[in-house]
C-alpha cells in the first residue's frame, strides 16, 4: 500500500480527496466548553506503517514552527529527508498503530528561531556558540546546529487526544557556510565528525531540560534525533545518525542508540562513493537499457538509501522530452521490464519519469515485493 501514498502524493487534488475520505477513523470527535466547540478528526492511514495525522475545526493542524532552519545552507534535499527520516526514528518509540501524528505546537516559531541563534547577551537561549569574532576557517566558531523540528505523537482518551510523546529533531552541520562580509563571497568550516557528535548530544540534553519546562509537555517520553546535513553540492540529503530518548520526566537523555544511514548517488561522478559496487553495477545495467530504448533522453539517474549497511531504497528518476502518450505508455511498459530484470531485487525500488510538462509516470515496488505497480499520468 505504501506505492499508492507515493502516488498520492504526486497529485495534490487526490490526497485532498483521499484524506477527507477517511476523517473521524480514530473515532476522535468533538470537545466543547461553554464558549468554544473544537471538532477534531484525523486524516486517516493510507498504510499500516504510516501515522494517522491531526485535523482541527475542519483543517490540517499545521507546526507552530514549520520549515524553520538558519538561512545558509541551499540543499533542498536536506530539510526533506530531514522531516521524513525524523517520522522513521519516531516509530522506534512511538507505533503507528497506538499514537496519531500532529505537527509540532509545543516549540514556538519565536523559541526555535531563538535556539537556532548564536549564544549572545541578547540571547542566552541561542544553542550555537557565541561568535569569537574571527573569520579564519580553523578559528572561528561554526555554526553546528542548522534547523529543529518537532513532531508530537498524540493517544487518544475518550473523545480527546492527549501528548503522548514528542520527538525533536536536530539537523547538524558537516560544513559551515559564512560570509565574512554582507553580499561578499561564501566560505567554508569543515566540522570534525566527533565534534558535530558531541555538539548534538550536548544540544540534545539543553533541548530536554528546556521542553521539560514547557507547559502541557510533562513527564512524556521525548526522543532527540541527530541528523548530518549533507553539503550544499550534495545530490541527496543527509542522514540520521543517533538518537536519544529522555523517560518518565527525565531532564537529561537516559539512552543513546547509533543510527547506521548512509545516501549515494548514481552514476557516480569523479572520486564520489556508490555504496554497495553490486547495487551501483544492477543500475548502471538499468541505464544503459534504457537509454538504448528511445534517443530522446535527457539523462537517468538515481538514489540510493542504505540502513546497516543493506539498500533499502533505490529511487530513480528519468527525464525524457517524449510528447506523445502512447510513447509514455510503451515506455513505461518497457521500464517495468527493465527494472524486473536489472535492479536489485529485495529493495524498495521508486522510479519517476518527468519532462518539462511534469511527471508523466511512475512505478514502485516495495521492500519484499517481486512485482511493479506502474500508473501514466493521463488528462482529459
Amino acid at each position: 500500500m505504501k506505492r499508492f501514498s507515493t502516488i498520492l502524493a504526486l497529485a495534490v487534488s487526490v490526497v485532498l480527496l483521499a484524506a477527507c475520505g477517511r476523517l473521524n477513523s480514530s473515532g476522535v470527535g468533538t470537545t466543547s466548553s461553554t464558549k468554544t466547540k473544537t471538532s477534531i478528526q484525523t486524516t486517516g492511514q493510507t498504510s499500516d506503517d504510516e501515522y494517522q495525522g491531526v485535523i482541527q475545526n475542519g483543517k490540517y493542524k499545521t507546526s507552530k514552527a514549520r520549515g524553520l532552519t538558519k538561512d545558509q545552507n541551499s540543499n533542498g534535499a536536506n530539510l526533506k529527508s530531514f522531516e521524513n527520516g525524523l517520522q522513521t526514528i519516531s516509530q522506534k518509540q512511538f507505533a503507528t498503530d497506538d499514537y496519531i501524528f500532529q505537527e509540532g505546537q509545543y516549540l514556538k516559531k519565536a523559541t526555535a528561531q531563538n535556539w537556532l541563534d548564536r549564544k549572545s547577551k541578547s540571547n542566552a537561549s541561542g544553542l550555537n556558540p557565541e561568535d569569537n569574532g574571527q573569520t579564519d576557517a580553523t578559528k572561528r566558531n561554526p555554526d553546528y546546529l542548522q534547523a529543529i523540528e518537532e513532531q508530537d505523537y498524540m493517544t487518544q482518551s475518550g473523545n480527546d487526544l492527549k501528548l503522548g510523546g514528542m520527538t525533536i529533531g536536530l539537523a547538524m552541520n558537516q560544513t559551515d557556510y559564512y560570509q565574512k562580509e554582507e553580499y561578499g563571497a561564501t566560505y567554508e568550516t569543515v566540522i570534525a565528525h566527533d565534534k558535530m557528535v558531541s555538539e548534538g548530544k550536548a544540544m540534545a540534553n539543553k533541548v530536554v531540560s528546556r521542553m521539560r519546562k514547557t507547559e502541557g509537555v510533562g513527564n512524556v517520553p521525548i526522543v532527540i534525533a541527530l541528523y548530518q546535513q549533507s553539503t550544499n553540492d550534495s545530490l541527496v540529503g543527509g542522514t540520521f545518525f543517533a538518537y536519544g530518548i529522555s523517560r518518565d520526566g527525565g531532564k537529561t537523555i537516559s539512552e543513546w542508540h547509533n543510527v547506521d544511514e548512509a545516501n549515494y548517488v548514481l552514476p557516480v561522478v569523479g572520486s564520489a562513493k556508490s555504496g554497495n559496487s553490486s547495487d551501483a553495477d544492477d543500475f548502471s545495467n538499468f541505464k544503459t537499457q534504457v537509454e538504448s530504448f528511445f534517443p530522446n533522453l535527457s539523462g537517468v539517474t538515481a538514489q540510493t538509501h542504505y540502513k546497516d549497511g543493506n539498500l533499502s531504497g533505490m529511487n530513480i528518476t528519468v527525464n525524457t522530452q517524449f510528447y506523445s502518450e502512447t510513447e509514455i505508455k510503451s515506455f513505461t511498459q518497457y521500464l517495468v521490464t527493465a527494472a524486473n530484470k536489472y535492479l536489485p531485487s529485495e529493495a524498495a525500488i521508486e522510479i519517476t519519469v518527468q519532462s518539462t510538462d511534469g511527471t508523466q509516470a511512475f512505478i514502485a515496488r516495495d521492500s519484499g515485493e517481486k512485482s511493479f505497480y506502474s500508473h501514466v499520468f493521463g488528462s482529459y
